[in-house]
Order: structure tokens, then C-alpha cells, then sequence
């Protein structure tokens, strides 16, 4: 049997605490962004529906990390190419989760590389 980490089970209940509040719907889909030590994921979801109607993330094909610079860089690209592609899907506005993740560094570039992409939150 595995054993359950405390900082593990501590980010399940931040995330719980703020999916109680937020929610997407189809017009204002929900923003959820998910970091790992490596990697910054993003996606925009329909909650309603239960479908993910963009993502980003470090790992796709079309992101190359160019002029940027480390890991806060690469989460404002992010950003921007989620922007991007979330105006061609009909997205304009969003509701953002910052997935228990504190608003600071990487999740912060990435929410000013989306408001800089043209995402309304």
C-alpha cells in the first residue's frame, strides 16, 4: 500500500477549495494551469459540457523555446500561444484556476502572457 504524502494531500484540498467556487461554462470556459518541476500545462475547459476546448503546454510540438529564457519565460509563451489559439476556437473571456498553485512566478507570467494574447478574465 502506498503511502500518501502531506504536501500532496494538502494541494488536493486547495484544489477542491477552489473548484467549489470557479466553474466554466460555454460562454466563460475555465483556465486551469498545472505545473510540474519540468513542464507547465494549460487548458481551457467547458465544465458544463466536460470537455477541454484548448490546451498548451511545454511538451507540445509547436512550442519552441526561443529568446525566453528558463521556466517563467517559457509559462508566458505559453500563455500567449494559449491566447492564440483560444481566439481562433471563439474564446474570449475566461475564468482562471490557478490549480493551488500560489499566484506567483510561472503562473502568473502564464496569466500575463494570456491577457497579453487578448484573454478577457
Amino acid at each position: 500500500m502506498a503511502k500518501t504524502n502531506p504536501k500532496t494531500i494538502a494541494k488536493a484540498k486547495r484544489v477542491s477549495r477552489i473548484r467549489k467556487k470557479i466553474s466554466g461554462t460555454s460562454e466563460r470556459p475555465r483556465l486551469r494551469v498545472f505545473k510540474s518541476n519540468k513542464h507547465m500545462y494549460a487548458q481551457i475547459i467547458d465544465d458544463a459540457a466536460g470537455h477541454t476546448l484548448v490546451s498548451m503546454s511545454t511538451v507540445d510540438k509547436e512550442f519552441a523555446l526561443g529568446e525566453e529564457k528558463g521556466k517563467v519565460g517559457a509559462a508566458k509563451k505559453i500563455g500567449i500561444m494559449l491566447a492564440i489559439r483560444a481566439k481562433a476556437a471563439g474564446i474570449s473571456k475566461v475564468v482562471f484556476d490557478r490549480g493551488g498553485s500560489i499566484y506567483h512566478g510561472r503562473v502568473k507570467s502564464l496569466s500575463d502572457g494570456a491577457r497579453e494574447g487578448g484573454l478577457e478574465f
